[in-house]
């Protein structure tokens, strides 16, 4: 795996001048995963946040062929580029000096529901890609209404606090566990607070032969209610409240990243966010009780069925 210093010197890919907010996780992971692949890399990016921020006409951040694709076919224009580059490898048309490699990315709305079926065909049929997810939790390029990975309990402008029903009612879908029924060669949760782990990460998935998923959890500054500066320090609690695990699931053998010495009850990953503030309640108390069972429930079967491999340091 490269150092710290070999990633820092490789070319940027994402350059500044782009839109989005301070603190926002989507270039910080972006850049991580990036800086792992010295192949060409061409990526197909749906709707959202990031697609936004990063091509305000007539300006764009990118310095790598990008194709911005619909909110639902991100997955589906990145598989159908690589069939194209097979095919034309097969005729004899191209001959690289170095593969190119294919990645797709899409915010957990453009993922976990509207794009969800052309994700899954891409992954289905084996094209050669890498998919990122780069989730902060809800349609936010929009304004912030929930989507399937919005947490339980958390307020968006679709599911408001009031009288009745305090935030969003569902837990949010397990969108890697998914991933992972597909049968593809990888298969990984990851953040850019642990960059480590992440650019080992993203170096696997641009390495293997066939599909690869990562799924990112990606701070929103703005409607998480944070102070920007403390959206790496929230993701890493995160991690250590088990709400969000770090693994890893290689041909099937699931092997667990991370394990907090002390793990944080989920209280501490609630008291920073604004949109949780309600949930800290007396009175919804018990929506807290219930966020933790489910918790420590996904997080007891995570360590059924993996081992604890810690990545390399």
């Amino acid at each position: 795996m490269a150092k710290l210093k070999d990633l820092a010197l490789r070319e940027e890919r994402l350059i500044g001048g782009h839109r989005l907010c301070p603190g926002c996780g989507h270039s910080i992971a972006v850049r991580q995963i990036l800086s792992t692949v010295e192949n060409p890399v061409v990526i197909a990016n749906a709707t959202g946040c990031f697609e936004v921020c990063t091509t305000i006409f007539p300006y764009s951040a990118w310095k790598t062929p990008w194709i911005h694709s619909a909110f639902e076919n991100a997955a589906a224009t990145a598989s159908g580029i690589e069939a194209m580059y097979r095919s034309l490898k097969r005729q004899g048309k191209i001959n690289p000096e170095k593969e190119t490699k294919f990645m797709a990315i899409g915010g957990d709305g453009g993922t976990y529901d509207i794009g969800l079926q052309s994700l899954s065909g891409a992954m289905e049929r084996g094209h050669n890609m890498v998919y990122v997810c780069s989730d902060n939790e809800a349609y936010m390029n929009t304004g912030g209404q929930r989507s399937s990975a919005t947490p339980y309990g958390a307020y968006t402008t679709t599911t408001p606090v009031g009288k009745i029903k305090k935030g969003k009612q569902q837990f949010r879908k397990d969108l890697t566990q998914i991933m992972v029924s597909h049968n593809i060669p990888y298969i990984a949760q990851a953040s850019p607070a642990r960059w480590k782990d992440l650019t080992n990460k993203a170096s696997k998935a641009f390495d293997v032969e066939g599909p690869a998923f990562l799924n990112i959890l990606s701070v929103c500054p703005t409607d998480w209610k944070i102070v920007p500066s403390m959206g790496l320090r929230i993701t890493q609690i995160a991690h250590d409240t088990c709400f969000w695990p770090l693994y890893e699931v290689e041909n099937g053998r699931y092997k667990i990243n991370y394990k907090p010495k002390n793990k944080l009850p989920i209280e501490e990953w609630l008291k920073p966010q604004g949109r949780f503030k309600h949930l800290l309640r007396p009175e919804n108390k018990d929506m807290v009780a219930t966020l933790q069972e489910e918790v420590d429930r996904r997080w007891a079967e995570l360590n059924r069925l993996a081992t604890y491999e810690p990545p390399n340091t």
